[in-house]
């Protein structure tokens, strides 16, 4: 069973996402804040795994909440917004968010993005990891960030970059013709040695630093 926390100011919001979401056999609504603050608080207590967080609520806000939650090892936390700016986008990926979505969106797409980050994946549609790519890749990687990458083993590093193309374990594992638990394993020491705390981090890290450029 996959525990959400839903953190919206708007009550008919927080509704609605919990009559979608509870449709779902495999899903629960453990709790609703209204606040970011109030986020905080219930994420400590409850311990969702996946917090669905509206950036706009009063007093602390969702990026707020958000750096707070990921800070402190918490649950995978997707930003929810009706607003697509690429300021948000970017404040709430370096936030440490592990997804990002829109309120306009399907609630097959709601449900199948709580489905993604409960497992450890990233929730990066193609449109936005193009703007990602845009932001990033003309930033060199600081000195710190080349430390890490060099501690990658050559394996690692080609794991590392089909991160970066947003490929899961399954097309990672046939795309280096390795087996899926081996990559796991791999992935799990990428994330550890590149310091990123999920998979969506890391394809941030990956362009930011240089690893990867637009075309190959």
């Amino acid at each position: 069973m996959i525990r959400v926390l839903l953190a919206d100011d708007h009550q008919l919001v927080r509704t609605g996402f919990r009559v979608i979401l509870e449709i779902e056999d495999d899903i629960e609504v453990v709790g609703e804040a209204f606040d970011g603050r109030q986020a905080v608080e219930l994420s400590r207590r409850m311990r969702p795994d996946v917090v669905l967080m509206d950036l706009e609520m009063p007093g602390m806000n969702g990026l707020e909440a958000t750096e707070v939650v990921t800070a402190e090892q918490g649950p995978a936390v997707v930003v929810l917004t009706t607003f697509d700016r690429d300021d948000y986008l970017f404040a709430a990926l370096r936030a440490g968010a592990s997804g990002f979505l829109l309120k306009n969106g399907t609630p097959e797409a709601l449900i199948e993005a709580v489905r993604v980050v409960a497992a450890g994946e990233a929730l990066l549609s193609p449109a936005i990891t193009r703007r990602v790519i845009a932001e990033f890749a003309a930033t060199g990687a600081p000195s710190q960030a080349a430390a890490r990458v060099e501690e990658l083993t050559p394996r690692e590093h080609e794991v590392f970059v089909q991160l970066a193309g947003g490929a899961t374990n399954a097309e990672i594992a046939t795309a280096l013709r390795l087996g899926e638990t081996t990559v796991k394993t791999h992935v799990s020491r990428v994330l550890m040695k590149i310091g990123a705390r999920d998979r969506t981090q890391a394809v941030v890290l990956a362009y930011e630093w240089g690893v990867v450029r637009p075309g190959g």
